[in-house]
Order: C-alpha cells, then structure tokens, then sequence
C-alpha cells in the first residue's frame, strides 16, 4: 500500500463520523426523530381522567365557529375496548357552510401515572348532501399495523415531538410542542399562557395546522375556529 493510501486510512479512523446516517438511500437526522414508543404499562391506562389540557370526563364539551364553520367536541358516557384496552368515546361533529361534514368517534385513555393521554383510533363519517359518503382516515390500534400514538403528554416538553396517530398509509398526524405561553383571543375571552402546538402528517408533507390548548380548558383554537363555549353538558 503506498504511503498517500496509509494517509487516507488513518484520516478516515480518527475523524469523526457526521451526525446523519445513511441507510437504504434514506437520510436520517436528529430533526427527524420523532416519538413512536411510549412504554406504557396497559394496567395504567384509564377511560377517565384529566390531564392539563386535555378533559376526559364524561358530558364535558367544547363548541367552536368561524362564521358558518363550526366543531363541537363532547366526552360520551360511553367506552370502547380497543387493543386490549378500555378507552373513552370523544365525538366530533363538523360543520362546514351549515351543513354536516363530518362525525367522528374518537377513542382515548390516559395514564393514571402521568397523565398523558393516548390515542387509539377513530371510526369516520364524512357526508355529503346530508348522506355518508366515506370513512376516509378511519383506523383503530391493533388492526392492520396500527398503533396507539400520544395524543397530549402529562409533562410538557417545549420542542417536544411525537405521533398522534401511527396507521400506515392512512393517519400519520404528528405532533410538535411549540410554546406553553400563548395568549388567544376568543369570544368568550382572553386565555392566558396556552399550549401551541404544531400538527403535520409525512402522507400530506406540505399541511400544518395550529392548535391551542388552555390548561383547564382544553382546545381554545384550531385554525380559524375559536372557542365559543364549554363546560359539562345537562
């Protein structure tokens, strides 16, 4: 081996190696880690709770607008057993130019240690002239690859990065902490120090969609719909 390879050799043993790795033609960096495994124990899991922001006790409801758009968000008094695991009924109700779009039954449990709450599927309406016409982004955990994501962590992480929803190739929502000390304007007022969070999906690279949460409310504002009302139904 001539003394210009033996050069090169030792060069390439003590220089150190680039923080991106690169495996089957796909680059892999710190900034796209993102929370896949949660390691919970099932035997922790509730239908019931409340976490800071986010209300899983049955009758408490959310209503929103924005002009003829609106979303009403209600804690059912009803349970599921999905994945081995009992979890609460959260019903979504959209609105959209007066007329009904979608109706989705949303499945959820939260941990009696920490508090996080845990996504675990959703069955899907969406209608048209008043008629279902499909059940587009439907998935439940344990059925055709997926799995439970993390829908609101119990301890606040700024930066802080994790799925919603891991279904392949069906919902992939993502969830990324932003800020914990945001002030949101609504018709029922002004709500002081609220979660930001930032949702994207890798199937529908370009969307982004904003969420704000206030502790002890919940959801204030998603898009352009703002908090009208809330609070346990009659």
């Amino acid at each position: 081996m001539s003394k210009f390879c033996l050069v090169l050799v030792w060069v390439w043993l003590i220089m150190p190696m680039p923080a991106t790795v690169l495996c089957a033609d796909t680059q892999v960096t710190d900034s796209d880690k993102w929370t896949t495994d949660f390691g919970i124990d099932p035997s922790e899991l509730s239908s019931t709770g409340r976490n800071p922001y986010f209300i899983l006790e049955p009758g408490y409801q959310l209503y929103y607008e924005d002009g003829e758009d609106s979303l009403t968000i209600t804690v059912l008094d009803e349970t599921r057993r999905i994945d081995n695991i009992e979890t609460r009924v959260v019903e979504e109700r959209e609105i959209s130019e007066g007329e009904l779009a979608e109706v989705s039954r949303n499945f959820y449990a939260i941990s009696t240690r920490n508090n996080s709450v845990f996504y675990f599927g959703e069955e899907v309406d969406i209608y048209k002239d008043g008629k279902v016409v499909k059940h587009e982004g439907a998935w439940v955990s344990g059925q055709d690859g997926a799995r439970f994501g993390l829908m609101m962590p119990g301890q606040v992480l700024i930066g802080g990065r994790h799925y919603q929803e891991i279904a392949p190739g069906v919902a992939m929502d993502r969830a990324e902490i932003i800020s914990q000390d945001e002030t949101r304007d609504t018709p029922i007022g002004a709500f002081e120090h609220c979660l930001k969070v930032l949702e994207t999906t890798p199937l529908s690279p370009r969307e982004r969609e904003f969420k704000y949460y206030a502790p002890g409310v919940g959801l204030v504002q998603e898009q352009s719909l703002k908090l009208v009302r809330y609070g346990m139904t009659p």
